[in-house]
């Protein structure tokens, strides 16, 4: 399996690095469905193909995308439209694929559908990408709770920014799932300090998802 949807423990915890970060290594295509907070003249992938520096070709178009910096259901209402699950089709690509989420497992995408029902829409496995600080396992483990509880594979936890080591191995203990590996907060987060990081890592990253 190459083709991976990236979910987070709350918003802003890292999604889109790990994102760009999976990408990279992966040479993968990038596709975020459903995307809130955009200006007019802003491009959705815009942060993830300048991280990265991989050609246009690597990222398509958001199904929807909508100005306000709002859960899902209340920008498009802004916009007097509501998300239609049946139009996001995932890209048929031979090649390794990142699907990013958006918020955590439980945003809502309309006024009956959740994030949970994009990712089984889609069927493919969740990469969890979790805070690494106090009040992540009470986080991380009732995000792996939902996601089983709904009969979502899990591949794994990345952590975003500094690491308790001894709160991921509560983790991996209590949630019985693995660690695939940790993203370092960095001083300046830029295309060079990226690519350098992710070519030095690029084999510890390849093999946490096997």
């Amino acid at each position: 399996m190459n083709k991976f949807f990236i979910a987070g423990t709350d918003t802003g915890v890292g999604k889109t690095v790990a994102s760009a970060v999976l990408t990279l290594a992966m040479r993968a295509y990038y596709w975020k469905p459903i995307q809130t907070g955009l200006a007019e003249d802003e491009v959705e992938h815009d942060i993830v193909q300048g991280l990265t520096g991989l050609d246009k070709t690597h990222f398509f178009p958001s199904t929807y995308a909508f100005q306000a910096g709002l859960a899902i259901d209340q920008a498009a209402n802004l916009e007097n439209t509501a998300v239609d699950l049946d139009q996001c089709q995932l890209p048929e690509v031979p090649h390794p694929l990142i699907v990013e989420g958006a918020g955590g497992v439980f945003h809502p995408i309309n006024a009956t559908k959740t994030l949970f029902d994009l990712m089984r829409k889609l069927s493919l496995p969740v990469i969890i990408v979790s805070r690494g600080t106090v009040g992540t396992i009470n986080h991380t483990l009732l995000t792996i709770d939902a996601l089983r509880h709904r009969n979502i594979e899990i591949q794994g936890v990345i952590y975003s920014g500094d690491l308790i080591k001894e709160s991921q191995f509560t983790i991996e203990r209590l949630g019985n799932v693995r660690t695939l590996f940790h993203i370092p907060r960095f001083s300046s987060l830029t295309k060079s300090t990226l690519t350098q990081w992710v070519f030095e890592n690029q084999s510890a990253i390849l093999e946490g998802l096997k």
